[in-house]
């Protein structure tokens, strides 16, 4: 890939402005939850995690130009960048001491931030004593083995020449090549887990924690400290972005609706827990008068009661144009259950826990599915088009959806720029459209369903006319 489509894939100007305060300030991941890989069982079994220093050596990553043979290694600078997005991980331990860290954590009386459980989830690699190497620091944040894996059996051994990337996975390093598996890392701290300090609550909301969003091939890009050579391609193949960002639409609902069915995670004393629900579809401007200004919309895809708190569907609107343009038959199924799930919530919590388990498996179907095939410039705007469509459209009535899919609109152009379907020039002259969809979701309080839809419309449509 060359340097200019490099820059314009990480740009991403406005969609990194919408999200820069969350991955500042919520960034982090641990092993994998539920799903399981080679890494998040050799972890389980007892694998020692030996800190960022044991890393950091100049004939290893620790360079301060990336002129590696192999590898760039001056990943260690890329981690610890003081003022990009791709050394969020780096500052996230650092942040909990931040005024707004201790005003959380003081709210929510979990004594300080640097040593809560609660925030040390996803703040750092938080694991017990007994696996800490000699030279491993809380204080690092979310350093290497986060997202790779304990070290301890593969950190001697994966840089000698008999060394394989199928080697160093048996010795437990992750498959991050693999996007369920990356998705389902990332998702343990950008959505939750059921493991300890990996959920945010509507409590931590209200307490001043950042909204939760997730998009996986953005997040992908912000992190990337490598580069896509022939070498990395022989290893483990070049990362096709649409299939990472379908993927991780697809297993964000399958984490949401799993923890959503957990009585644990789903419920907050006799009150569902609200952290599952669309934030801004309640936090709008409340007025009581005979004037007053009905800002409800009516949604398709949530056929509830008047004035219920609509779950938070914005992944579940993607996967669903996703399905559409790509997998009718699948789609229709998951649509059907989408809507089911939507129904069951003006019913009993019973009935929202049995759809949303159902909702689940159609997602991880799909999920699978998706990371089985290849995907061509016809798919990416396929799905471009079908974010827009007049069977999609519709649903974008709140902020949280509308942020989603200006994200993927983006991040789909931009699939096609890397992989050269689309010039660098041609993508630029659309900028203007697509800034203006961002600017329609610039902030909620401005946020308008319609003036965002008609936005959104005209950016897509742009992007067709590349084809």
């Amino acid at each position: 890939m060359g340097s200019s489509q490099r820059d314009w894939h990480a740009r991403k100007g406005g969609l990194t402005r919408l999200l820069a305060l969350a991955v500042a300030f919520v960034i982090g991941a641990s092993a994998m939850s539920e799903t399981g890989s080679s890494s998040a069982k050799a972890q389980g079994a007892g694998a020692r995690f030996e800190g960022v220093a044991t890393c950091a050596g100049s004939t290893c990553h620790g360079r301060s130009e990336g002129n590696g043979a192999v590898v760039r290694q001056d990943e260690i600078a890329t981690w610890q960048e003081p003022s990009s997005a791709s050394g969020a991980h780096s500052r996230a331990y650092s942040v909990l001491s931040s005024r707004r860290g201790q005003q959380i954590a003081r709210s929510l009386g979990l004594g300080a931030a640097t040593s809560a459980p609660a925030c040390l989830g996803c703040h750092a690699t938080y694991v017990p004593q007994s696996r800490r190497g000699a030279r491993f620091h809380t204080s690092d944040g979310v350093g290497c083995e986060s997202c790779h894996g304990a070290a301890e059996g593969w950190l001697q051994v994966h840089y000698e020449k008999s060394a394989s990337h199928a080697s160093n996975l048996r010795a437990g390093l992750t498959p991050l090549e693999n996007p369920q598996v990356r998705a389902n890392i990332c998702l343990d701290c950008h959505y939750g887990s059921t493991k300890t300090g990996q959920f945010v609550t509507h409590s931590m909301m209200a307490a001043g924690h950042p909204r939760i969003s997730f998009e996986l091939d953005l997040f992908s890009s912000l992190q990337q400290h490598h580069d896509e050579d022939a070498d990395y391609a022989r290893r483990k193949r070049r990362t096709d972005s649409v299939r990472l960002w379908a993927v991780g639409q697809a297993e964000a609902v399958a984490r949401a609706t799993d923890l959503f069915a957990r009585p644990r995670f789903g419920m907050q004393g006799m009150f569902p827990e609200f952290y599952f629900y669309d934030c801004h579809s309640c936090h709008r401007a409340i007025t009581d008068g005979p004037n007053r200004r009905l800002t409800f919309e009516t949604n398709p895809g949530r056929p509830i009661p008047f004035g219920n708190p609509p779950f938070n569907d914005e992944n579940i609107i993607m996967l669903s144009a996703v399905s559409r343009a790509l997998a009718p038959g699948a789609g229709e199924d998951f649509n059907a259950a989408s809507v089911a799930f939507h129904r069951a919530m003006g019913r009993d919590r019973a009935s929202a826990q049995q759809a949303a388990q159902a909702l689940r498996a159609r997602a991880r179907a799909l999920s699978s599915a998706l990371a089985a095939r290849s995907f061509g410039s016809a798919d990416a705007y396929a799905v471009i088009a079908t974010i827009a469509s007049k069977a999609t459209a519709p649903r974008f009535t709140d902020y949280a959806g509308s942020v989603q899919a200006v994200m993927a609109v983006d991040t789909l152009l931009n699939a096609l720029v890397r992989d050269g379907r689309v010039t660098v020039g041609a993508a630029a002259g659309i900028r203007s459209d697509i800034n203006r969809a961002y600017a329609a979701v610039a902030a909620p309080e401005t946020y308008r369903p319609a003036a965002f839809r008609s936005a959104l419309g005209t950016a897509t449509s742009a992007i067709g006319a590349l084809r």
